[in-house]
């Protein structure tokens, strides 16, 4: 059984430090600094304590989808065999196409965000790469026709 570690409580100028790197993760530490009202030193310390306790994973750049020559995405709806379940995500993870996929406690085991560069590049993922997959018993797609951004 796998036991996942919660990260320690954080306080307000913790929230602060990462809301302001979720907004510009590339903003130096003495803007950041200022931003959040501490000192540089508290600002370095605050961030490495952030990162070394998981709460800051990494940093990212975020490129748009349509710039990577990939503008059509769909959310797969996936049912797996409930005795398989982690070999299914690991299926799903390595698939070409997916970008992300996660558990759910839900209806569907799995959601999975697909992005392809036409509609038949998104039918041979669907169609040919989840059926070939022998774990998962269902899918259901639903084609993105517009994305408001990140959350």
């Amino acid at each position: 059984m796998r036991v996942s570690r919660l990260p320690p409580p954080y306080d307000e100028v913790d929230r602060t430090i990462v809301e302001i790197l979720s907004e510009d993760g590339r903003i130096t530490i003495p803007a950041l600094a200022e931003r959040a009202g501490v000192s540089r030193s508290t600002a370095y310390a605050r961030l490495g304590r952030l990162r070394s306790d998981g709460i800051i994973t990494g940093f990212r750049a975020t490129v748009a989808a349509g710039a990577r020559g990939l503008p059509i995405a769909a959310l797969v709806l996936i049912r797996a065999d409930q005795n398989r379940w982690n070999q299914a995500l690991q299926q799903l993870r390595d698939l070409p196409g997916v970008e992300w996929v996660a558990a759910t406690a839900a209806r569907f085991d799995f959601v999975a965000l697909v992005r392809a560069a036409d509609l038949h590049e998104l039918r041979d993922v669907v169609l040919e790469g989840l059926r070939a997959i022998p774990t998962l018993t269902t899918t259901e797609t639903v084609i993105l026709l517009d994305e408001a951004g990140s959350v």
